[in-house]
């Protein structure tokens, strides 16, 4: 190990094994992924062994001290490599992630099912641990038990093979997905384009001139294909993109797009997971999945979404009846198709409350945006937020520091465009943990990505976020928010390290309530073309539409997530589960989808990004997250701003702590109970 150590050292060329400052994002090519994986591997495999050998001593901090550092690394630098591949993603970065990608599954996959390794943690005394390193000892011998730890023979070596395929399933799904998307574009005349905000239209225009054409390029990235679905007046334009849109990735796709087919991939990845339950003892991978998660059952969970249902079913019912209403006085369509809805909705907002989503981005500019978020922060949570230097992937990513008295606390990288080789969504991953450093007892500081899909700018504009996109960026933020400003020194537990899945949405969906505070808005809106702030007159409108069709929202939530617990926890997990789906819908839907709709074909929360048997956490945590934000409603100052002592009980007691103990627990230590609904269903609307 000392041998290999010696050659990182001796091997600045590659950017990937120099752990020395930030990742040289800007210096990483294709090419350095396959040697930096074998060198770091071979350290941690090295380390691995020296750990598991009988004469190793059985205390966390010489564990910690020779695997932790070593895993860390090799955690560190795939997960720059894994970054790239998701917003930056080129054919030779991709054949080597992929290359990779089986090599690296593998070690976890046995370092977790390591049962000499496994002996090692069972045989640390407690009593010599403080309060965090025994709550990381408990979720590390939990996750060796999931991990295939007292698997043995063949079971091992089949659990093993498992865990690989399902990687290499997981990223196929996505790149399908990412690859359907980017390749749909349609050129649409002038015309066609009636309604259409002219942001997006000069968009598109520019994007058809990119490519040497003539007309306005429209494809099915969320900037492009959510206005024209809410604003093009043209039908038929709107069920051009909307079944090129729903049938992605999937058996009903056509032309070129018919090859991204991941019906088979998820076939077996479902087959798999039934595979991997079973050999951990489980009925079905709803329960393996919910092992380290607050919820206690499938069916509490089952029980948990119909109730939901229930409460919010007659108000989606009203919302529904309203559009078809709508459609048939005002608009002339009495049968309104799916691909009509979100055009109708977007008509009756403007009859009902006299605004449009298109006149409120005008006050939306990126910058404005942006400094207000950083300004609630600041003052909330009492730190100051500056620009940062680090090398970057994209001109477009900017980076940032967080301080308090001085003191860094962490660190973040914005990347919030989309583009062509970036995957949709919004999301934040860790660069790194904050971890007291048992190799050189310093303190390592966290640092975050945080990536959002928002529209550029155009004609030198600075970029106008929607509201939805802007929630989108305090959601995000609150991710970021409960990684950075942690307390906690051991790595495995800090910031969302050890958060239980179910909770770990409370900071982000508790953040989005600030985005409806006007002492918060008018700080963040500037018009684009005039400068001036938001007026009140239209603020009091958009809080009269909040909870707009909130009803409808909900059931469709309640949809995705029946409808991944169901998926995960029938016997028959290999068989057709488009059937399911069907019924799923039938049984929870208000608005009826085309027979053609294959929206589970890019559903890439449950079949690439962790969330499998485990999408029910967003309206789990929304309960958690709702309560939470009623202390800022019950402690408001007089001139409604939030109570900076309220904040800094909440940063004390759940973003600070991290997962060092379990979220209920946290949860209690704000509150001084457990959660109840009703600050969800008040701020909904549905009371």
């Amino acid at each position: 190990m000392t041998d290999l150590r010696a050659s990182f050292a001796a091997s600045p060329a590659n950017p990937l094994l120099d752990f020395s400052a930030l990742p040289p994002f800007d210096r990483i090519r294709p090419e350095h992924v396959a040697p930096a994986v074998d060198a770091l591997l071979a350290e941690a495999a090295a380390a691995l062994e020296q750990v598991a050998a009988p004469n190793f001593p059985a205390e966390w901090q010489a564990i910690a001290r020779t695997l932790d550092v070593a895993t860390e690394r090799l955690g560190r630098a795939w997960g720059a490599v894994s970054h790239l591949n998701a917003v930056a993603d080129t054919p030779e970065l991709r054949a080597a992630y992929n290359a990779a990608l089986p090599l690296v599954t593998e070690f976890w996959t046995r370092l977790g099912a390591d049962e000499r390794l496994y002996a090692k943690y069972k045989a640390i005394d407690p009593a010599a641990l403080n309060a965090e390193q025994r709550q990381a000892r408990t979720n590390a011998l939990r996750d060796f038990v999931l991990g295939g730890a007292e698997l043995q023979g063949e079971a091992k070596k089949r659990f093993a093979a498992n865990q690989e395929r399902q990687a290499e399933l997981a990223q196929k799904f996505s790149e399908n997905a990412l690859d359907a998307t980017d390749t749909y574009a349609y050129h649409a005349s002038e015309d066609e384009l009636a309604g259409v905000p002219a942001d997006v239209r000069q968009a598109a225009r520019a994007a058809a001139q990119k490519d040497g054409l003539g007309g306005y390029k429209l494809t099915l990235k969320q900037p492009c294909y959510l206005p024209v679905m809410q604003f093009a007046s043209n039908s038929a334009l709107r069920q051009r993109l909307y079944r090129a849109y729903v049938t992605r990735a999937s058996d009903q796709a056509e032309g070129e797009a018919a090859q991204y087919d991941n019906t088979a991939i998820m076939r077996e990845l479902l087959a798999l997971r039934q595979q991997e339950a079973e050999l951990l003892g489980y009925a079905n991978f709803g329960q393996a999945s919910l092992a380290p998660k607050m919820a206690d059952s499938p069916q509490q969970v089952i029980d948990f979404l119909r109730q939901l249902a229930a409460r919010a079913r007659p108000y989606a019912e009203r919302d529904a009846q309203d559009l078809r209403d709508f459609a048939a006085r005002h608009l002339k369509l009495p049968g309104p198709q799916a691909w009509d809805w979100a055009y109708i909705g977007e008509q009756l907002k403007q009859a009902r409350y006299a605004f449009s989503e298109q006149e409120l981005k005008q006050y939306f500019t990126a910058p404005k945006v942006l400094a207000g978020l950083f300004k609630i922060v600041e003052t909330l949570f009492e730190v100051v937020i500056r620009p940062d230097a680090a090398p970057l992937w994209h001109p477009s990513v900017e980076f940032y520091r967080i301080e308090r008295g001085g003191q860094l606390l962490g660190q973040f990288y914005l990347d919030p465009s989309a583009r062509a080789g970036k995957r949709g969504g919004a999301w934040m991953d860790d660069v790194r943990a904050r971890w007291l450093r048992p190799d050189n007892g310093q303190l390592q500081t966290p640092v975050a990505h945080l990536v959002c899909n928002f529209a550029d700018g155009v004609d030198g504009k600075p970029a106008l976020l929607t509201h939805d996109d802007v929630i989108t960026l305090f959601h995000e933020f609150g991710h970021g928010l409960h990684h950075l400003l942690t307390q906690v020194g051991e790595h495995d537990v800090s910031g969302i390290g050890g958060v239980e899945w179910d909770a770990v949405e409370l900071p982000s969906q508790f953040m989005e309530n600030f985005c409806w505070e006007w002492n918060v808005l008018r700080h963040m809106t500037a018009h684009a073309d005039t400068g001036q702030p938001l007026p009140r007159a239209l603020f009091d409108k958009m809080i009269s539409a909040r909870n707009y069709q909130a009803g409808l929202q909900t059931m469709r939530q309640i949809e995705f997530a029946l409808f991944d617990m169901l998926l995960h926890t029938r016997a028959d997990a290999g068989a057709d589960f488009q059937p399911l789906l069907d019924a799923v819908r039938a049984e929870v839907a208000v608005l009826p989808a085309p027979a053609f709709s294959r929206t589970a074909h890019t559903f890439s929360h449950i079949f690439a990004g962790g969330y499998a048997a485990g999408y029910y956490s967003y309206k789990w945590a929304e309960v958690l997250s709702a309560d939470a934000y009623a202390a800022f409603e019950e402690t408001a100052t007089p001139d409604g701003l939030p109570n900076v002592e309220t904040g800094r009980k909440y940063r004390h007691a759940i973003l600070e702590t991290g997962g060092s103990r379990p979220a209920m627990e946290s949860f209690k230590a704000f509150r001084g109970r457990e959660p109840t609904l009703d600050a969800l269903l008040r701020h909904q609307g549905m009371t």
